[in-house]
């Protein structure tokens, strides 16, 4: 097994764009000729878009792209954008008069960092679609990512951390399985190898770790709403032959590595969502890629925080 760039992924693309005043962003991952996708939505507050469809009882089988923006529910509006762009270019579902893009998408909740008048919208989709032109994957405060934030138990900005776009992806044999995951979760992301917080709620210090998990069971009995902002979302792409009702088992794998890496993952305060796409390029076992799915989701994430820079107070990794 070897590690190759996301973009190395047979029939698939990815772009990005950001407004770093919001600072907020979007990211689209292409694919032409259309994936068989699933999705598995485990946090108890997410944004999303035409997710009805990957259930395997409903008509369309494939998709044509997958957006992960920030802006709360106001970043939906980036789908319309890669909807004008994939049209454009005679890419969709064909209803003889014209062809409709079938376009996935979910959204984190940025707002509270920056101007939350700044969010992802049509025009912000379309650019990321024009950037996937160069299809290269970029990781840190781009995207998505931009405006991604960590560990926010206490609901302070110099107590939280900065998240990011994390993309990591392997090849084993001709099969190749990666993960583009935007990092913006309410608990700490945690290193497996080690055990040990990377990135989370800060002490007063702000140098080390409060333990968000420690923190909620200290206040088991508090009802607070702890809705500052969260939600981790990604997507999973292989170039194995999957169907949907696959594509849908595969992405409940993938969450595995949401559990490795953040605690809590999946509160009623995180709307955690992974879509998968299959290029159907080569022949897999749906355990292999299913393991795998969550492994490079894994690495996806602590790529992020590992790449994130420090931005309207919020801390970076490394600065720590």
């Amino acid at each position: 097994m070897k590690e190759i760039a996301f973009e190395e992924i047979d029939g698939i693309r990815i772009g990005n764009a950001q407004n770093l005043e919001g600072p907020t962003g979007c990211t689209v991952v292409i694919c032409e000729n259309g994936a068989p996708a699933g999705v598995d939505v485990r946090g108890g507050s997410p944004g999303t878009r035409e997710t009805d469809l990957l259930d395997p009882v409903n008509l369309v089988d494939k998709i044509h792209a997958v957006v992960l923006s920030g802006g709360s529910a106001f970043g939906l509006d980036a789908a319309s954008g890669v909807m004008k762009y994939l049209e454009e270019k005679n890419i969709g579902f064909d209803v003889k008069v014209t062809k409709v893009p079938i376009v996935c998408s979910a959204v984190l909740f940025d707002l509270a960092i920056g101007n939350h008048k700044i969010r992802p919208d049509k025009n912000m989709g379309y650019e990321a679609c024009k950037n996937s032109e160069l299809n290269k994957s970029c990781e840190g405060n781009v995207g998505a990512g931009c405006g991604a934030t960590v560990g926010k138990i206490f609901e302070k900005a110099e107590y939280a951390m900065k998240g990011g776009l994390g993309c990591y992806a392997v090849q084993v044999g001709k099969l190749k399985v990666g993960a583009c995951i935007a990092v913006n979760c309410l608990g700490d992301v945690i290193d497996p190898g080690t055990g040990k917080i990377i990135a989370g709620a800060l002490n007063a210090d702000r140098k080390t770790f409060a333990c968000t998990e420690d923190i909620m069971l200290k206040n088991y009995a508090s009802r607070k709403n702890l809705f500052s902002g969260n939600t981790t979302i990604g997507t999973v792409v292989t170039n194995g032959k999957f169907n949907k009702s696959q594509m849908n088992k595969i992405a409940s794998m993938a969450h595995d590595g949401y559990g490795r890496t953040m605690r809590p993952s999946h509160s009623m305060f995180d709307g955690d969502t992974i879509f998968t796409m299959a290029t159907g390029k080569v022949d897999a076992d749906i355990s292999v890629v299913g393991f795998l799915s969550a492994k490079v989701v894994e690495k996806a994430v602590l790529r992020a925080v590992k790449n994130a820079q420090t931005i309207f107070g919020y801390k970076s990794l490394s600065d720590l």
